[in-house]
């Protein structure tokens, strides 16, 4: 399988989830609740961090489904958990939650373009 070709194999479950997010937010308009808003955004950041990793490892030739799959959903609950112990304790710790996983959203998005980035240099003969 050629390199370009992994590269969009790789943007598959990106694809789908902008799509998802997209039909959701003009097909299905909902409020959610603001008591429950942090747990939300807390399990969409969560599943956001799943597949910015997933889309990471299949470009790094690494993916694995029952990883991914695994991490979509345990990281999500225990995310939730998180932040639902958090209320109840009376402390925000949600907050630390979403820090951390931002903190690897971003990291694996650098890392990503630094990979295409690099791909896009080494197809040109440019690499410097």
């Amino acid at each position: 399988m050629s390199v370009q070709k992994e590269i969009g194999m790789a943007f598959v479950p990106l694809l789908f989830a902008g799509a998802g997010f997209a039909v959701g937010t003009f097909f299905f308009p909902y409020t959610i609740p603001p008591t429950l808003a942090p747990y939300f955004s807390l399990a969409a950041l969560a599943c956001l961090d799943a597949i910015c990793g997933g889309v990471r490892a299949g470009v790094e030739g690494k993916f694995h489904r029952d990883i991914f799959l695994s991490g979509f959903f345990i990281n999500s609950l225990i995310a939730g958990g998180l932040a639902y112990a958090g209320d109840r304790i009376g402390v925000d710790l949600y907050l630390a939650a979403i820090v951390v996983l931002g903190w690897r959203v971003f990291t694996n998005l650098s890392l990503l373009r630094r990979y295409f980035l690099t791909q896009s240099q080494l197809a040109k003969g440019t690499r410097e």
